[in-house]
Parts: C-alpha cells; sequence; structure tokens
C-alpha cells in the first residue's frame, strides 16, 4: 500500500499486505461480539514482529500501523498506543512485564488533575486523581500515565488492575468506536512506578514522532475509504463523476502519504541521542495538520460521492466513516494550526 518515493528503507521490513489481512481478520472477528482481549492479542502479535518507534525504525513502525488502519480504524486505535508504549518503555530501559497490554494515559481536561506523590523509599509513588481520555482501560492489564509532580508532569508505569483504580465505561457513547471505550479513570492511592524523570516523556524527540504514528493510522484509515470509492468507480466506468471523486482522493492521499513517508525518512536519519524537541514539534504538527486535511478531505468526498445507502446497510463501510470522523479530532483543527503559526513566530523553522 505504499507508494511514495520517500519512504525509508525500514518501510519495506514490513509485509503490509499480509499484516494487512491479518488486521482484517482479527476485525472481523472483534466486530461481531468477540471480547476487547482478542484484539489486545493482535496487538501484542504486532508487537512481536513489528518494528517499535525509533530512529532507524520509522518507517516500518508508521508501515505497520497504515496498514492496521486500513483494515480497521478501532483496531488501529487499539495496537497504536500498545505499540507506543513498549516503544517508551524501551527507551527508558523499563521492562514490559510478559504477556501484558498496554495504554498511554497523557490527556488533560478542565477540572480534572491526577497528582502523584512520593511513598519515599524505592521510588514509589501513589497516584490520587482523575485521568480522561483513558482508552481500554477496563481491558488493558497496564498503561503508562501522566501525572503532576509539583510544576512538573512525569511519566508512570501503572497496574490497573490493583484496588484503586476505578474505570467509568459508562461515560462513553460515542457511535464511532463505540467498542474502544475511553472514558475517565479514577486513581485513589494507587501504586505507581516512575518512567524517566519529571518532564522526559513531554520533552524526548518520541513524543513528537508518536503523534506521526497516530496520524499514520489515521492515513491508513482513509486508505480503506478510498478503496471504497475505488471500487465503485470500478463498478461504473461509464461515471465521469466518480472518476473526478476518485481522482481527487488519490491526490490527497498521496499528499498524505508523502508529509508521513518524508518525516519517517528524517526521523530515521536523525542523531538517536539527540535531545532538541523545536524541529521536532514543528514537523510532527505540521505533518498532522497535512495529514488530518487530506483525510477530512477524503471523508467528505467518498460519503458525498457514495450516499446514504453504503451508511445505513454496510456495517463495515458505517463503522469506518464514523471511527475516522472521531479518530482524527485527536488533532485539534485550529487550535493546532495556530500552535504551528506560534512556533513559526517565536523560532522560525520555515525555508520562506
Amino acid at each position: 500500500m505504499l507508494r511514495s518515493s520517500a519512504w525509508p528503507a525500514s518501510a519495506r521490513t514490513v509485509d503490509t499486505a499480509r499484516l494487512e489481512e491479518s488486521a482484517r481478520v482479527a476485525a472481523s472477528a472483534g466486530r461481531h461480539g468477540s471480547a476487547p482481549a482478542d484484539r489486545l492479542a493482535f496487538a501484542r502479535s504486532v508487537a512481536a514482529s513489528a518494528p517499535l518507534l525509533s530512529a532507524g525504525t520509522a518507517g516500518g513502525a508508521f508501515a505497520a500501523l497504515a496498514a492496521v488502519g486500513a483494515a480497521d480504524i478501532a483496531l488501529a486505535r487499539t495496537v497504536e498506543p500498545h505499540l507506543d508504549a513498549l516503544g517508551i518503555l524501551a527507551q527508558a530501559g523499563v521492562p514490559a512485564p510478559e504477556g501484558s497490554t498496554w495504554g498511554v494515559f497523557a490527556a488533560e481536561g478542565a477540572g480534572l488533575r491526577l497528582t502523584a506523590t512520593s511513598g519515599g523509599s524505592g521510588g514509589s509513588f501513589a497516584l490520587d486523581g482523575t485521568k480522561p481520555w483513558c482508552s481500554l482501560a477496563s481491558t488493558l492489564s497496564n498503561a503508562l500515565v501522566t501525572a503532576h509532580v509539583g510544576d512538573d508532569r512525569q511519566l508512570f508505569a501503572v497496574d490497573l488492575r490493583q484496588d484503586g483504580v476505578t474505570v467509568h465505561d459508562e461515560a462513553w457513547v460515542a457511535r464511532g468506536m463505540p467498542d474502544v471505550p475511553s472514558g475517565p479513570v479514577d486513581f485513589d492511592g494507587v501504586h505507581a512506578t516512575p518512567v524517566g524523570d519529571p518532564g522526559w516523556y513531554l520533552t524526548r524527540p518520541g513524543f513528537a514522532w508518536g503523534g506521526i504514528g497516530v496520524a499514520t493510522c489515521w492515513w491508513g484509515g482513509a486508505v480503506g475509504l478510498g478503496r471504497v470509492l475505488r471500487d465503485l468507480a470500478v463498478a461504473r466506468p461509464e461515471s465521469e463523476l466518480l472518476q473526478a471523486a476518485l481522482g481527487a482522493t488519490v491526490a490527497d492521499l498521496a499528499d498524505a502519504e508523502d508529509a508521513l513517508a518524508d518525516a519517517a525518512a528524517r526521523i530515521d536519519g536523525t542523531d538517536p541521542t539527540s535531545t532538541s524537541d523545536d524541529d521536532w514539534s514543528l514537523l510532527a504538527q505540521v505533518v498532522r495538520s497535512r495529514v488530518r486535511r487530506a483525510v477530512d478531505a477524503v471523508r467528505h468526498r467518498v460519503v458525498a460521492t457514495i450516499g446514504p445507502a453504503p451508511l445505513t446497510a454496510d456495517p463495515a463501510i458505517a463503522a469506518r466513516v464514523a471511527d475516522l470522523e472521531l479518530y482524527v479530532l485527536q488533532d485539534h483543527g485550529e487550535r493546532d494550526l495556530a500552535r504551528i503559526g506560534r512556533i513559526v513566530v517565536e523560532r522560525g523553522g520555515v525555508a520562506w
């Protein structure tokens, strides 16, 4: 499914066709009532074969996420944070327990706060408060969670099965990704182990790289929608309107892929010992905004072109449209575009 010439060599280490087919089988089982644990089992299988995101492996890591997204968006939403967490743990030199499944809970919410208090000897901490947007918390075994420590935020590894963890799946009423509940979680004196020093998680280059990985899932999901339009155009070769819509979709997806491929090449060619995040934060936000714009255009165009029938009669298409619409809202639209402008005003970063 990769066509851009900008992809680095590491992207060719992943058999995207084979991975997509495996993901499609796993997603089909999940959407027909099997437990979320089945999708997490698939996430573990991907982690056993796909490269984790790092300098030198970004192409392969992004290729794997795109393939899963092309098969099923909700499955990609399950796989991506598991791989992200394993990559973070590897970078920090912290081993993951055998058979564990992971999420990354780093969002903040108005009126909600999670604090970490040192337990003294042994480096243990206790977490108290509420964390929003905790995807699959009721099913995962573990999570990496950010919490406030004084004026900083620090990352902690948490066993979600211990006492003091209360998951609110009932708060999740979304029509997109209904099987990936992402409600708040209450923590009451929950034991947590630090992963890196205060501020480390948010300032390392990998934080920006992970954001590009999420955008790769969006692109994969939009590729799946583009195939719906392509099949319709093939079935009706006399329709120039379908051909025009397909042509515009091809161009949008190619633009987004070029952005992702170029980012992967830059990551793979970087100095892995670098600690500067200035260039990476700008690059990541520009790439995410470019992909979001392309994905939104594809989704709007496909929905307008195919009409209501597939959205009401084909569960796979209906789910893909709803899932993708919700997933891309991890990009904050105009606020993130303003962030790009602010970075350029404050420290440059564009050639013109």
